[in-house]
């Protein structure tokens, strides 16, 4: 049939279907569904493997992603990496955080679209794992990690969780931080709150596809990156942290006890802001694991949760 349209009108649809086939391919974002892992740093790997193993339960292995590192896994997916601390350190012992994807390559394609510096190829481990890494607007290291096709099972009698269900770090900026999280790859609000109604202390925001959620930790200050000077390492330890999700706190806390397995510095158990108990426990470098429990047994404060919590 012959068309009605000038060349003009004809080059006008033409232009307007390869911009909206463009904007499409950049909004085809690829699953984003939970957490991959945490990456710390340690002073003493004896003392830092006695913690990850003995008190959580982490079944050891090598690490494919760094020949230094070795690796502390809590199911086939989701695992603690442990690196030696690098001479030039600073107070700080966290190295980056990870969240799972289901195409490594296509979301790192995604993200660059959006105008954030990715590499120019993938990582690849011996295991066939896929990653790739970027900045954070505070210049925090994120990474995206594909698995293996057939990850290997975890089998431990002595693990207190085989769900790593949010992982949490330092930030300034509540707006720059959702720029990246929730405007780029859609992570979506689950909860915030602080230590009163006045301050907000913690931001929660939950994978686009998934119950497992990042933990903006605010800190108070002027300063829009880094560590802010008058922060000790304590502080900052138990700001960039990991959790473990449990069903019965009272029951792990039961367990950890007649194990022997509660470490030299811990805290709790203690119903958290969220509503949610909770256990904390520091790594011998003072990163904080926490226990908690999948659901709020009181009601929280500050804000309703406003996405469905992880039940398992």
């Amino acid at each position: 049939m012959k068309s009605n349209l000038t060349p003009y009108a004809m080059l006008t649809v033409l232009s307007f279907v390869s911009v909206a086939a463009s904007a499409r391919a950049q909004q085809s974002r690829p699953l984003i569904t939970g957490i991959s892992h945490i990456s710390v740093y340690s002073t003493d790997s004896a003392k830092s493997e006695a913690f990850y193993v003995k008190n959580l339960g982490g079944v050891k292995r090598s690490d494919p992603e760094n020949a230094q590192g070795v690796r502390f896994y809590f199911s086939p997916t989701q695992f603690v990496e442990v690196l030696p601390l690098p001479a030039e350190h600073t107070i700080s012992r966290l190295d980056h955080v990870a969240f799972v994807t289901v195409n490594a390559d296509a979301l790192k394609a995604y993200i660059g679209a959006h105008g954030i510096a990715v590499p120019a190829k993938l990582e690849k481990g011996e295991d066939g794992s896929l990653w790739f890494d970027v900045q954070d607007p505070e210049g925090n290291k994120v990474e995206f990690v594909q698995p293996p096709a057939s990850p290997a099972p975890v089998n431990s009698s002595t693990a207190i969780s085989n769900h790593i269900i949010h992982v949490g770090y330092m930030v300034h900026s509540r707006t720059a931080e959702d720029a990246f999280y929730r405007t780029v790859l859609g992570f979506r609000p689950y909860w915030y709150g602080g230590n009163n109604t006045t301050v907000v202390n913690w931001v929660s925001q939950q994978v686009p596809d998934g119950t497992d959620w990042i933990e903006y930790m605010m800190a108070q200050g002027p300063e829009t990156k880094g560590i802010p000077s008058t922060m000790e390492a304590a502080q900052l330890g138990s700001m960039d942290h990991f959790s473990l999700g449990v069903f019965d706190m009272k029951k792990t806390a039961e367990i950890l006890y007649e194990g022997d397995r509660i470490p030299e510095r811990a805290s709790g158990p203690k119903i958290g802001r969220d509503g949610k108990w909770q256990y904390n426990l520091f790594d011998p470098d003072g990163t904080r694991a926490e226990t908690m429990e999948f659901k709020a047994v009181v009601k929280p404060c500050c804000s309703d949760f406003t996405a469905s919590s992880p039940t398992k």
